[in-house]
């Protein structure tokens, strides 16, 4: 028994030194695997860098050392004093670090040289190199895959742009009530913080309620709608059901909408049924590939007009290839049998692509049909461009409107500064009750249709110039009081309706900073950010906003956007100036004494 042992001994041993040998090829092999997979996606995470468009994240750089700063402090060292040309600043805590990126190598390096050993608010600053930000959606379908997070359940078309729905509209408007409540309430608990005058002014401020919107459904007159693919991987025109930082790219169909008018379900059908019968493929944000990316449908309340404008990335497309798909649009909106139910009666062609610096929206080409379309708020017509603002709830315009004209009270003596003033709408509504309106928008097409507008109702006391706010807003106040006549008192109210974000904190310091403007209503679609303005209009004067603060005196909010959480805002702010805080101050004190004369009078009768 033990030869027969013996003699195997030498197989026994080949035997396991194969083994061993098989598997460290195998944990080699594995190893590659994972070192390959772990290649894979990371450049899959980073392959945007390779692609022939620009990106500014492969000139970025980290700055370390900075303490506690706001966005808006470092941009102006970056911008104004350093004379540096950066193009965006990411900061997630704005607490010790930042990233900073540039349009060119040549502009980074001298970011670097400026910045290392930079010292800023008693800090010595630490420049260096950083790596290009991830792709967010591979980085996420990376994580997903390999079991780290648990991919999000997919929302419904509904659940994704109408949330409140299901809920009864008197519900809505109690919820709504209820949220703008409580940060009006968030908002004056800061503002006591931040500024101690401003608590006699709190203790009277009112928020009235959220009016209904006269239309609950349908009511967009305005809507953007992707152009993608849905779960199935059928090409479909709609609405994003997630974000791309989220892994999300799926577009669903937006037929059971009660937000959309039937002119804009029909819009995205008509363009959903063109894309699936054309060549052209649609956009792909996973590499960038494809071509059709977007459609915005404009239609009018008043006229039934339907403007349509296809937004195409051209980025792969040859001039004679855009032309053909240019020619394509024209023909398939030109057939008879694609304008019996609704008609397009304003076509236009968008070049939608990375924007090249200092250009603030994506061009248009006129194709076919009207270059506008008309609509109607407060029994005044407006023309509307593709590109120009105006309000997607007409219905609730003519409510908004008249809140807004209702607070300020304007007289026959008033002079109204419109900012942001779009295409004239609030400018021209306010224009009856006033003696002068002057108003500033930052797009030219919309300012032309603001002078249309004014022209075409026969209003003459409108003045309108294209440009940035903060730059027309002193030179607005010296044409006001330059017309005022000698003697007379000065009745200015600025009305701002901002985009979303708000205004620029320059626009604020220049409105502080213009003592002649003793009123303004503030109109937010977005109170949560525009809380940011509400506290620099009354904040302590100070070397950034000089000029007595304006404090808010009413509130009413009006449901423009029915089933989604969103409410417009409009709040009332004055100005008191010194002289009326004084004749305040006496006022209080002269009837404090009064009071304690008649205590003592009560005293000594008894």
């Amino acid at each position: 028994m033990s030869v027969a042992i013996a003699e195997n001994q030498p197989e026994l041993t080949e035997s396991v030194a194969e083994s061993t040998e098989k598997s460290d090829q195998a944990d080699q092999q594995e190893a590659a695997s994972t070192k390959s997979a772990e290649v894979e996606k990371a450049g899959s995470e980073f392959a945007y860098l390779e692609r022939n468009e620009f990106t500014s994240e492969i000139y970025k750089i980290e700055v370390k050392n900075m303490g506690y700063f706001g966005i808006g402090e470092f941009k102006k060292l970056l911008k104004n004093t350093l004379k540096l040309d950066m193009t965006k600043i990411k900061s997630p805590t704005r607490k010790e670090f930042a990233f900073v990126c540039f349009r060119s190598q040549a502009d980074q390096q001298r970011a670097l040289e400026t910045l290392n050993g930079y010292k800023w608010k008693g800090r010595i600053l630490k420049a260096m190199a950083a790596k290009a930000s991830a792709d967010p959606l591979h980085k996420r379908r990376g994580e997903e895959d390999a079991g780290e997070i648990k991919p999000k359940r997919q929302r419904t078309a509904v659940e994704a742009t109408c949330p409140l729905a299901e809920m009864p509209y008197e519900k809505q408007l109690e919820q709504k009530t209820e949220e703008m409540a409580t940060l009006l309430k968030k908002y004056t608990q800061e503002l006591r913080r931040l500024n101690a005058d401003a608590k006699p002014h709190l203790d009277k401020f009112q928020f009235k309620s959220v009016l209904p919107s006269p239309t609950v459904n349908g009511y967009r007159n305005k809507n953007e709608f992707t152009v993608g693919k849905n779960l199935d991987g059928e090409i479909v025109v709609g609405f994003r059901l997630g974000s791309y930082s989220d892994g999300s790219v799926e577009v669903a169909e937006v037929q059971q909408l009660p937000h959309l008018p039937a002119q804009a379900k029909w819009a995205a059908q008509s363009f959903q049924q063109l894309v699936r019968q054309s060549k052209f493929q649609p956009f792909n944000p996973v590499g960038n590939v494809g071509h059709f990316r977007q459609l915005m449908v404009r239609s009018s309340t008043a006229t039934g007009e339907l403007m349509l404008v296809a937004g195409i990335y051209s980025s792969n497309l040859s001039e004679t290839e855009q032309q053909e798909l240019q020619n394509e649009l024209r023909t398939f909106y030109g057939q008879p049998e694609q304008n019996t139910t609704h008609k397009c009666t304003s076509l236009y062609y968008q070049d939608v692509k990375h924007r090249e610096a200092g250009q603030m929206v994506n061009p248009v080409t006129h194709l076919s049909g009207s270059t506008h379309i008309t609509d109607t708020i407060q029994g005044l017509q407006f023309r509307v461009s593709p590109l120009a603002f105006f309000q997607i709830n007409t219905a609730g315009a003519n409510v908004l409107y008249q809140q807004a004209i209702d607070l300020a009270a304007p007289s026959r003596d008033t002079t109204m500064l419109d900012i942001c003033c779009g295409t004239g709408t609030i400018a021209l509504a306010f224009a009856k009750h006033c003696k002068q309106v002057l108003g500033v928008e930052i797009v030219p097409d919309a300012i032309k249709d603001a002078e249309y507008n004014a022209q075409t109702n026969d209003i003459k006391n409108c003045k309108f110039f294209a440009g940035n706010a903060d730059d027309f807003i002193k030179s607005m106040v010296r044409e006001a009081l330059y017309g005022q006549e000698p003697g007379k008192p000065v009745d200015l109210i600025a009305v701002v309706d901002p985009p979303r974000a708000g205004l620029h904190n320059r626009s604020i310091a220049a409105i502080r900073s213009a003592s002649a403007i003793n009123r303004l209503v503030y109109v937010s679609c977005n109170p949560n950010s525009a809380k940011r303005n509400f506290i620099e209009l009354a904040r302590p004067e100070s070397k950034q906003y000089k000029g007595e603060p304006f404090y808010p005196k009413t509130a009413v909010a009006v449901d423009m956007f029915p089933h989604t959480t969103h409410t417009e805002l409009v709040i009332l702010f004055e100005r008191e100036t010194k002289s009326t805080a004084a004749e305040s101050l006496k006022g209080e004190a002269t009837a404090e004494a009064t009071k304690e004369t008649n205590e003592s009078v009560v005293t000594s009768a008894t």
